[in-house]
């Protein structure tokens, strides 16, 4: 059995990151509002990132992970872009100066 990891973007642009074992019945509820909370009240919702683990375990740990990072690093994981993922994994005091520092 499969377990996935994935985002949405909901219609007022903010993300929601979750786990489960059916990702396309999972963000059918979310996408129904049967998920009470924080994706209920910003429908419509948009898959944009999803990844596969052999176990729940590793599934969880990756959304408790996820959910917490930046905007900014979450859509450097959506986008692939892994250069910008592994700038904004730094403590802001240790990034050098780019044009990728787009936080403030």
């Amino acid at each position: 059995m499969a377990f996935w990891c994935y985002i949405l973007r909901c219609a007022d642009g903010k993300y929601y990151t979750g786990h489960t074992d059916h990702l396309e019945r999972r963000v059918g509820e979310h996408q129904s509002g049967l998920v009470q909370g924080f994706t209920s009240a910003r429908r419509p919702v948009e898959l944009v990132w999803a990844a596969e683990f052999p176990t729940r375990h590793e599934a969880l740990s990756t959304e408790l992970r996820v959910k917490k990072w930046s905007r900014a690093k979450k859509e450097a994981l959506m986008a692939q872009d892994w250069d910008r993922l592994s700038y904004y994994s730094k403590p802001p005091g240790e990034r050098v100066s780019t044009s990728l520092d787009t936080n403030g």
